[in-house]
């Protein structure tokens, strides 16, 4: 059987208030795990300002490195939300009214005391030939431009988008990982790392201290789409931690 191709994603964070510390980001990380259930590597993700020329030169850096670029803020109804108009101009297309979008905002604002005026219309501007992505939670849609999927920065408005939007992605084997803790810090067995990850063509081998009172280790995690390879790597980096006079198990899968 011939194994799928892994799909590449990135993921695009706009907002000064990110990059002010004053809203933490909570976007990239929930993608994140979206993304590796289904399979689809997550190769980069930058945070940057709400400035036209940087979101241009970022959008269509990395929407060429992948196949699906991931955005998040910029498309609400103030005047410094310009994620919408500057990926536009990415892609030399105009920002329409879309028609569309306004019913969809139109229904939800009916029966309401907030006004659906021009500020909140914005929300229905879209790129000329951009696909619409569903929003159940406050209805201003996001958009498909070319291979960017862009959505709104609000955790569960993002959220609902996403698994929303889910079908239209195609997914690859999910890796696997396992979790070797090892009771020694990752200085002194950095060799033994080393040494797995030479042995194990596109193998992944990463350390995390970790610290508790009176006790100091390491968890090295390994990972990989070939689940022999990473039992075998994860066996090997057992035996030769135990080898060195240390405390090394092998934790189940998922564990941390």
């Amino acid at each position: 059987m011939t194994q799928k191709i892994s799909k590449t994603a990135a993921i695009l964070v706009i907002g000064d208030e990110i990059l002010s510390g004053r809203t933490k980001d909570k976007n990239i990380g929930w993608i994140a795990e979206q993304l590796n259930e289904m399979g689809i590597d997550l190769i980069e993700a930058r945070v940057i300002a709400d400035v036209e020329a940087v979101i241009i030169r970022h959008v269509l850096e990395l929407s060429k490195s992948c196949d699906y670029l991931f955005t998040s803020g910029g498309i609400g109804p103030t005047h410094d939300d310009i994620t919408t108009a500057s990926i536009a101009k990415a892609f030399g297309k105009k920002v329409i009214r879309h028609e569309e979008a306004v019913r969809r905002l139109l229904v939800h604002y009916e029966d309401t005391d907030i006004p659906f005026n021009e500020a909140r219309q914005k929300m229905a501007d879209i790129p000329e030939d951009a696909a619409l992505i569903d929003n159940p939670a406050s209805a201003a849609p996001g958009f498909i431009l070319e291979n960017v999927y862009v959505m709104a920065g609000v955790p569960p408005i993002l959220q609902s988008m996403f698994e929303g939007l889910k079908d239209k992605l195609e997914g690859g084997q999910k890796k696997m990982r396992l979790t070797v803790q090892c009771g020694i810090g990752e200085g002194t067995i950095a060799s033994i790392m080393a040494e797995i990850s030479d042995a194990f063509e596109g193998l992944s081998v990463g350390s995390y201290p970790w610290f508790k009172p009176g006790q100091f280790g390491t968890a090295v995690v390994v990972s990989s789409k070939n689940r022999e390879q990473v039992q075998s790597a994860a066996e090997k980096l057992q035996m030769l931690v135990q080898q060195a006079g240390y405390e090394a198990t092998i934790l189940a899968e998922g564990q941390d």
